[in-house]
Parts: structure tokens; C-alpha cells; sequence
């Protein structure tokens, strides 16, 4: 194998060369470490590169190997770690000037697992400030850019992430995501990402020093972004194992029993209130078709109640995000962060006092229509929005714009509202006023049914494609 094309391997491909010797976990971390080098400067994702530290775990693993030591199941991948989350001995500065100082002293649960599974982490990837909206840029590290062009942004708040694993910088990027934040990415970037269902990989962030608000807890998930959904398949199982440091995680094993005869897929092609782009019809037509062949049972219909179960959910979780983080963005925020949320409140009005209390009731009503609809249709083909992926700054246009990007996305925070798992993939590139466009789906599964996802995306990849081979001709890769 050419040491210039170990950095396209897939996570699978990576772990499974390493374990048949054909591949040391020390040049698998130096050839992404070198693409690193060689695409960051440009894209700013990773923004705090670990070559030293990464070197020598990849040095130790390959000696574990040596002695016959056992091996995880993503022995020497090379892996990103998003800035929001805790890792020892690293700033968890969220994006934000005011708390790039505060150091991790341990490891959050997704970071250990990931650890223990063999994985090496080569660097720490770019949110905007907060981890608060869908385009990643910050004052203190700057924008992340997208990989297909600046004529797109490269999503949020995972920005960093989802450029940095599609340009070939890592083969797993670790991200999280309360309202869209994994499948944002995805979309912008030509992704593959799963949102686990809620409590499915444990979550803590050992230097906070409260709690987070109760929704938040609900509807914020940890997960990674691959360029092939095989990859999500390889790391789910370490993803999920248990921590004590998250007592509501769900301890079930990832892989659940079979559902007898052929999987129902609901159809739901239309986002209310929104018109579909032809190349996302497009798109979710292939998909379809996809599944079809795949052997599953296709059917277009509408789910229950899904303007209303977004929209109470995200003014929902804005009515405590601006009582119990709004006085942090109010005192360290960027005048462009503040407007941008003063812009989400106008948009999304928040629910407060009483209306906050029966609102958060009522996730539990919607949770059960579309809980009790599910057992008809296990899978759901949808959008995750209805256009091609917005410019930068577009969240900066006023209400025009956050109609746009957050608006639009009923698809996105409705399903973090009720807790299922749901996953996004390209079905596409789409050539529009010659700029390309990563072209992007999304599977919505039953509660507790991530494997179910996985195994319908990877189906639907099987028989369209993949887009990290076009990516890299036209970033010009040898």
C-alpha cells in the first residue's frame, strides 16, 4: 500500500489492515497526520493539532500489537475530537475567547470509549461560539471552511468535524448535536453521521460546574461523522458503552433483534410550510429507490404532527436556553453571536414560566404519536432540509435567514425533541450555477433502533455512492 493513500482508508479499512499487520496504527496516524498538514491551513477545522501525543499512542499501540496484547475495535484509527467536550489536559473552550483557559482535567465518557476502542486522537476540531448554531465560526479560532467550496458554509455546530473527516483528516470525527449539530455537518460536507436516540452514548463533561437544563439533557446526543456508513456500524458498539459518569445512560446493547419479514419505510418527501429544491427530490426519489431495491417496503405518507412537535420543542429549549445560558451570552458572547440569538428569539419565541412547564409535558404527547406511528414504519425517509445548503453567515441575514437555516429544518430538532435516532447521508451532488452541492438525506428509526438506521444507510450507500473520491479530485489529492 502506497503511504500516500493511507489517509483514504475508511475507519474499517484502517482497523482491519492494522490488525492483519498489513499497516502499522503509527503510519495510519502519520498519513492523516500529513493530510492534516497538507488541507488544514485552508480549511481551519482542526484547530488544536495533537501530532506529539497522537504519535506516541500510535507508537504504544503498535507495541501492544507486538506483544499480543488485546486489540479494540478501532485500534490505531486516526480520530477528531470536537472542542465542546472535555478532553484531558485540553482547553473545553466551546468556541468562546472568556473560556479558553479552562483545561480538562479527565475525559468525557465518548472521549474514553473512544480511547479504550483503540482509536488515536490526532487533533481537536472547530464549533462556533456556544455550540449554538448551524455555521462554525468563532473569535477565537475563526471559520471553518467547506471542503467542496466557499460558496458553502460548512455547517454547525460539528463544522470542524464534518470538513475535516470528508477532506480526509481522521477517518471518525467525534460531534454531538442538540438540534441538527451532527447532521448539519453531514449535509454541508457530504457526510455520513448518526444521531443516536437519547441516553444511547453516555454524556458528561467532567469540568462543568452545573448541570445543564433538563431539555438539554433530552435532546443533546454524542456521536461521530464518517464518509462511509460502515464506519458508523464499526464504532456504535464503543460509542455505547457504559459510563457512570452519565446515570441515565440507556445501557442496550447496539445491535437489537431482527423485526420479522420486510422493514416499512415511511415516505415523507415535504417539510411543511417550505418548498423542495428538485435536486432534493431528486435525491430522496434515489433513496427511495435505493431502499426498494434494498428489499424494504417504500410508502409515501406524512408523520404525525411535525411542525408542531418542532416547534414546541426548539422554543422550548430556547425558553431555557435564554434563562440559563443567555446570561453567558450576554456577558461573553460576540456582538454577532448576541444579534444572531436575539434574531432565533424573535424567530422562535421562547416559551416561558407556565407555557415552558406544560410545553415540556407535552414532548412526552408527541414522543408517543410518533412512537405509536413507528410501529407501523420503523424507518423514515425524509428531508434534512429542503434546499441546498446555505452560504456562510447566512444566520447573520436577519429573520429571512434564520427562516433559512433554522426555520427550514423542521426535520432537524423535532427528532432531538422526542429522543429518536436518525441518521443523514448524500444521496447526490448536484451541480447548481456550477458550484457543486452535496446532496443530503436523512433516516429517522424507532427509539433504541441506531442499528436499524446504520443498516439502511449503508443499504442506500451500496447502491448510490459515496462522495470523498470527488471531494478529493477536485481538492486536487494524487
Amino acid at each position: 500500500m502506497s503511504m500516500s493513500d493511507i489517509w483514504k482508508l475508511s475507519a474499517q479499512e484502517t482497523a482491519s489492515f492494522i490488525r492483519k499487520r498489513d499497516l502499522s496504527a503509527h503510519d495510519s496516524v502519520g498519513a492523516a497526520l500529513a493530510r492534516l498538514n497538507a488541507v488544514n491551513p485552508k480549511l481551519n477545522a482542526v484547530v488544536e493539532p495533537m501530532a506529539e501525543t497522537a504519535l506516541k499512542q500510535a507508537k504504544a499501540l503498535d507495541q501492544l500489537q507486538a506483544d499480543g496484547g488485546s486489540l479494540g475495535p478501532l485500534h490505531g484509527v486516526p480520530v477528531t475530537i470536537k472542542i465542546n467536550i472535555d478532553q484531558e489536559g485540553c482547553a473545553t473552550s466551546n468556541g468562546v475567547v472568556a473560556f479558553k483557559d479552562i483545561i480538562a482535567q479527565a475525559d468525557a465518557p465518548v472521549v474514553e470509549n473512544l480511547r479504550k476502542a483503540g482509536a488515536v486522537i490526532i487533533g481537536r476540531t472547530n464549533t462556533p461560539e456556544f455550540s449554538f448554531r448551524a455555521d462554525t465560526q468563532n473569535p477565537l479560532f475563526g471559520r471553518t471552511h467547506n471542503p467542496w467550496g466557499q460558496h458553502i458554509s460548512a455547517g454547525g455546530s460539528s463544522g470542524g468535524a464534518g470538513a475535516a473527516v470528508m477532506a480526509g483528516i481522521g477517518a471518525l470525527a467525534h460531534g454531538n448535536d442538540i438540534g441538527g449539530s451532527l447532521r448539519f455537518p453531514a449535509a454541508a460536507n457530504g457526510a455520513v453521521t448518526l444521531k443516536p436516540g437519547l441516553g444511547r452514548v453516555p454524556a458528561w463533561n467532567v469540568s462543568q460546574k452545573e448541570e445543564r437544563g433538563i431539555l438539554a439533557q433530552a435532546m443533546s446526543v454524542q456521536g461521530v461523522l464518517a464518509r462511509r456508513a460502515g464506519d458508523l456500524d464499526l464504532a456504535m458498539s464503543s460509542l455505547m458503552h457504559p459510563h457512570s459518569g452519565d446515570p441515565f445512560h440507556v445501557p442496550l446493547p447496539y445491535r437489537l433483534a431482527n423485526h420479522d419479514g420486510p422493514l416499512r419505510v415511511a415516505f415523507c418527501p415535504d417539510t411543511p410550510g417550505f418548498e423542495t429544491h428538485p435536486e432534493i427530490r431528486k435525491g430522496l426519489d434515489n433513496a427511495a429507490s435505493a431502499l426498494k431495491d434494498a428489499g424494504y417496503i417504500v410508502e409515501q405518507t406524512e408523520p404525525p404532527l411535525l411542525e408542531e412537535t418542532a416547534l414546541t420543542g426548539y422554543r422550548s429549549l430556547l425558553g431555557e436556553v435564554s434563562t440559563l445560558l443567555g446570561p453567558d451570552i450576554k456577558a461573553y458572547g460576540s456582538p454577532q453571536v448576541q444579534q444572531i440569538f436575539k434574531d432565533y428569539f424573535d424567530y422562535f419565541p421562547p416559551f416561558e414560566g407556565d407555557a415552558l412547564l406544560k410545553n415540556l409535558g407535552q414532548r412526552t404527547h408527541y414522543a408517543r404519536q410518533w412512537g405509536l406511528f413507528m410501529e407501523k414504519y420503523p424507518l423514515i425517509l425524509a428531508p434534512f432540509l429542503p434546499q441546498p445548503f446555505f452560504a456562510p453567515n447566512r444566520d447573520c441575514e436577519g429573520l429571512a435567514g434564520v427562516s433559512d437555516v433554522l426555520g427550514a429544518a423542521l426535520w432537524s430538532y423535532s427528532i432531538n425533541f422526542i429522543g429518536h435516532p436518525s441518521g443523514c447521508l448524500p444521496a447526490g451532488l448536484a451541480e447548481i450555477k456550477g458550484q457543486p452541492y452535496p446532496i443530503n438525506v436523512q433516516l429517522i428509526a424507532q427509539r433504541w433502533r441506531e442499528d436499524l438506521c446504520v443498516a439502511a444507510l449503508q443499504d442506500i450507500e451500496a447502491r448510490l455512492g459515496y462522495l470523498c473520491d470527488d471531494l478529493w479530485q477536485r481538492m486536487g489529492a494524487p
